[in-house]
């Protein structure tokens, strides 16, 4: 990163292009992260456990960016000295960027259970586990779009979708139950796809962690948001 010297002009050339770079790796990792999800959950539904210890072995590279990312966002509060809106853009990044971290855990958690069950057959056709995934990874598309681009209106939006990958977390939790109530054998892999949908449903709250950081960001308040995208 460039040392703070120049005239104000170009300092503030060289900021906004460092935050622009940051924000391109925020986009790079958050895509990292999204297809994870989705070959996780496909691994699972289709019994590939070579595309799951592909998961879990990449795992290492989402947190080595996370780390980069970091560490350049730490280089640029040094060197450029950014104050108000700028400073808020470095801090959130820093809040996302771990968020992102936590979500590529939950997808290496979930490729851990496909391997861990083995070759044994799963207990029923993931059909509502799916849909999950590719609802969470919608809200989490739409909130890195949200936060890159400044959008506080599409930020208090996107929370809004995590009503329906709660609803269908409900509705996995309660068929499960419903097998293990009737048949005892099949609570370890009940248990089982029940982690992977509570997985599923914490990367969307996450989601919606994101979307307080772009509040922030473009209003500098910080509060919280539920999931109608209104502040609790």
């Amino acid at each position: 990163m460039p040392n703070a010297i120049g005239s104000p002009e170009k300092r503030r050339v060289r900021l906004e292009r460092d935050i622009a770079r940051l924000n391109e790796d925020l986009l790079a990792l958050g895509s990292i992260v999204e297809q994870a999800t989705l070959e996780a959950v496909e691994s699972l539904k289709q019994r590939d456990f070579e595309t799951s210890r592909r998961i879990v072995r990449d795992d290492r590279e989402i947190n080595r960016r996370r780390f980069a990312i970091e560490e350049a966002v730490l280089a640029v509060i040094a060197t450029q000295q950014p104050v108000a809106h700028d400073l808020r853009h470095l801090t959130a990044v820093l809040d996302v960027v771990t968020e992102l971290e936590r979500m590529g855990d939950y997808a290496k958690g979930i490729a851990e259970i496909n391997l861990r069950i083995g070759e044994k057959p799963l207990i029923k056709p993931l059909i509502d586990v799916p849909r999950m995934a590719e609802k969470a990874v919608a809200m989490l598309h739409s909130a890195l779009g949200a936060f890159v681009a400044g959008d506080a209106v599409r930020a208090r939006e996107v929370p809004n979708a995590d009503d329906e990958v709660d609803q269908l977390y409900n509705q996995v939790y309660n068929e499960l139950v419903m097998y293990m109530i009737s048949d005892p054998r099949t609570i370890d892999g009940a248990t089982y796809l029940l982690w992977v949908a509570h997985n599923l449903e914490r990367l969307a709250d996450r989601v919606t962690n994101i979307c307080e950081r772009t509040i922030f960001l473009v209003t500098g308040e910080q509060l919280e948001m539920d999931s109608e995208g209104d502040f609790a």
